[in-house]
């Protein structure tokens, strides 16, 4: 079984005193600071020269620097800025810039585990990962809640590494929910997998493959977007509350055993292509080609996006969705 911790596991008093750097204020970043803030900690917040979020966190009442500057002054350093970009940041702004004996954070595994983040021996390394987007870690901990983390250290050079790192966890709320102890390993691979086969790519390349097999058979783009998009989300909250069984429960006997029948045969068809994912991610092959098309300008990734916007159910959704008030449809704008 895991391992929990809870606030009564986690000790406020060990960050007194110190100042706590957050790198970046996006999603995480913001979250982290202001939750960090309102428990009482010293917060700084380290940005870049020209940023946009500069205004945005210091209208929320932080002290913004360089990153330089912030880190000079943290006694725990956070970077919550994109992987692609944190080893070139690491290098330039924060290696040189780092104490002696403070604690380098992030929450994400991705650049100590593949090694394009090297630290000193003198720091320590560790991980707080909420398992929420930051505007969720945000909201729950106004609320009173937190949500649920994970845990890790690389490098524990002052002998109390997961001691600070379950006191960082508790300021931003995560030991309200609890939070699980693993190894930066563990939870690079398990979440670039599960990015991959289920939350991004499997539910993704299921609802193209299943929407162009409807209209190609002849059916209105509407229905079929209405069958294999819209209703996702009936089934996904039906499974974030009850699991399997609760869906399974909730749905008409035909649809459960028409989904027994069918979800057998697609799970048979991929289990060994599941597998075959994960070996990529465990020895490093998807890490050095994402690592390579960022440095080589995305040839391959930047019209992968580009063709993602114009497919056709983008097109009727967006119709659909503005038809329907109470969803508050987003409009995403195209990314370079």
């Amino acid at each position: 079984m895991a391992t929990m911790y809870y606030d009564n596991d986690a000790d406020l008093s060990l960050l007194d005193g110190k100042t706590i750097a957050i790198i970046g204020y996006g999603s995480q970043g913001h979250a982290h600071a202001l939750n960090a803030r309102d428990s009482g900690m010293k917060v700084v917040v380290g940005l870049h020269a020209g940023t946009k979020s500069r205004h945005k966190a210091e209208a929320d009442g932080l002290q913004v620097f360089s990153v330089d500057e912030a880190t000079k002054q943290a006694d725990i350093v956070m970077i919550l800025i994109h992987d692609t970009v944190q080893a070139q940041v690491y290098e330039e702004s924060i290696a040189p810039n780092l104490k002696p004996g403070a604690m380098l954070m992030f929450a994400h595994g991705f650049n100590i585990h593949f090694g394009e983040i090297k630290p000193p021996a003198t720091v320590d390394v560790s991980m707080v990962a909420p398992k929420a987007p930051g505007h969720r870690v945000r909201e729950v901990f106004k609320e009173g809640g937190g949500t649920p983390g994970l845990l890790a250290v690389w490098q524990d050079a002052s002998g109390t590494a997961k001691q600070l790192g379950l006191a960082y966890a508790r300021a931003i709320g995560c030991t309200r929910a609890g939070v699980i102890e693993t190894t930066f390993k563990e939870e690079t691979e398990t979440d670039l997998f599960g990015e991959q086969t289920i939350l991004c790519g499997g539910v993704t390349g299921l609802i193209r493959a299943a929407f162009e097999t409807l209209v190609k058979a002849g059916y209105q783009p509407e229905v079929a977007y209405f069958e294999c998009m819209h209703e996702l989300k009936l089934i996904v909250d039906l499974l974030y509350e009850g699991g399997l069984s609760y869906m399974w429960y909730s749905v008409s006997d035909t649809a459960e055993y028409g989904g027994y029948k069918v979800g057998d045969h697609i799970e048979g068809m991929v289990k060994e292509d599941l597998a075959g994912v994960l070996r990529e991610i465990q020895d490093g092959t998807f890490a050095n080609e994402w690592v390579a098309e960022n440095k080589n300008g995305r040839p391959n990734f930047a019209p992968r996006r580009k063709a993602e916007h114009s497919l056709l159910i983008e097109e009727v959704g967006a119709q659909l969705r503005d038809m329907m008030p109470f969803l508050k449809a987003k409009h995403i704008k195209q990314q370079d």
